[in-house]
């Protein structure tokens, strides 16, 4: 336990000990407005989640704008095996060729893919419950990540609950990794695998299966990721400290649409890090005002049992996904910097371990 605690603290190099003067008033001002609104808003019914699909994307759209240059070229594509693939290449910088749909739906394996991905690609899957949110939403952090480390994204765009359910998210959510590599002409590990919320669960879902374990990504990043469906963690995180946004109650709910009718037990929902194949190496980062910091902590340490590499970083005074509001919150530009460099260095030591085993 000792050298556990050591680990954490040598893995927060860099990370401020306290949040700056914007961040905790962006806390203050959201325990006193956004949590009563987002408790009020009753998650299983249709207009609580047209409501709640509103009031995220707003969110977003003002704290966290998609950067200026930003190319986007969207893809629908359907696999040999019939599973169909949707979702979106951002790029910024000049721009680029695109993945598009053929007359015939079936899509090519050209685009920002072929033309830009020597370097490297980033596989990334939004997050908010199941029922929400988009590529389109999560805009600024695909295309800010693109900018800072030079590589293409793409997010994918899996269906969304209560319409769609376990396991529809996480069958998109694989559809597209098994098409990501013939698509950008990469092999699994010149991919990196970027998530946040309940995308964090998608992605680890889909790494613990046999055949993805076998041939992994180099690497994997995730942000405030949800691991703990039944909200036990983030209960008793909870009370400790209320998050500032959304109760663990509602938010149990919300998630609940995805997977009801389902025993909670069930290997694909009560993810078993410890004892599963071993993750790419990994960076985690959480804030330490939300309720999610359990599941960061809890998942970190199932990760290193399993004997992989984890870096945990919790932010004092931040949010849920931080990193998406840079408006709200001076910390996102540097948790989003370390981020780049964990996924850069990463690349680079696959590519300099392939070169030395030449």
């Amino acid at each position: 336990m000792v050298a556990f605690a050591i680990h954490c603290v040598l893995m927060n190099d860099g990370v401020p000990a306290r949040g700056s003067l914007r961040s905790r008033a962006a806390v203050a001002v959201s325990k006193l407005m956004l949590r009563p609104i987002t408790g009020a808003i009753p998650p299983d019914r249709a207009w609580g989640i047209w409501a709640s699909r509103l009031l995220i994307a707003r969110l977003m759209g003002t704290f966290g704008p998609s950067l200026a240059g930003t190319h986007v070229a969207q893809v629908n594509s359907v696999l040999p095996d019939g599973r169909r693939v949707i979702g979106e290449w951002v790029h910024r910088g000049p721009a680029r060729s695109s993945t598009s749909a053929s007359p015939n739906g079936t899509g090519s394996p050209r685009g920002p893919a072929r033309s830009s991905t020597s370097a490297g690609a980033i596989y990334y899957v939004h997050g908010s419950g199941y029922t929400m949110c988009s590529p389109r939403t999560h805009r600024r952090l695909t295309s800010w990540l693109s900018s800072l480390t030079g590589l293409p994204v793409f997010c994918v765009d899996y269906r969304l609950a209560p319409r769609y359910r376990f396991p529809a998210a996480a069958d998109d959510v694989r559809a597209a990794w098994d098409w990501l590599p013939t698509a950008c002409g990469l092999p699994p590990e010149r991919i990196v695998v970027v998530a946040d919320s309940a995308g964090g669960h998608l992605a680890v879902d889909m790494l613990l299966q046999p055949d993805v374990a076998a041939e992994p990504p180099a690497s994997l990043v995730l942000l405030s990721p949800l691991i703990d469906l039944t909200f036990t963690l983030a209960a008793a995180r909870e009370r400790q400290r209320p998050d500032p946004a959304v109760r663990a109650a509602v938010a149990a709910r919300t998630v609940g649409l995805y997977h009801a009718g389902i025993d909670p037990t069930h290997h694909r929902l009560a993810l078993d890090v410890a004892a599963g194949p071993v993750l790419p190496p990994t960076l985690i980062q959480a804030g330490g005002a939300e309720m999610l910091e359990a599941d960061a902590r809890q998942l970190a340490a199932d990760i290193h049992a399993a004997g992989g590499s984890c870096e945990l970083q919790i932010w004092p005074d931040q949010m849920h996904v931080f990193q998406s509001l840079p408006r709200m919150t001076p910390e996102a530009a540097r948790a989003m910097d370390h981020v780049a460099r964990f996924i850069v260095e990463a690349l680079w030591v696959d590519t300099t371990a392939a070169d030395q085993a030449v």
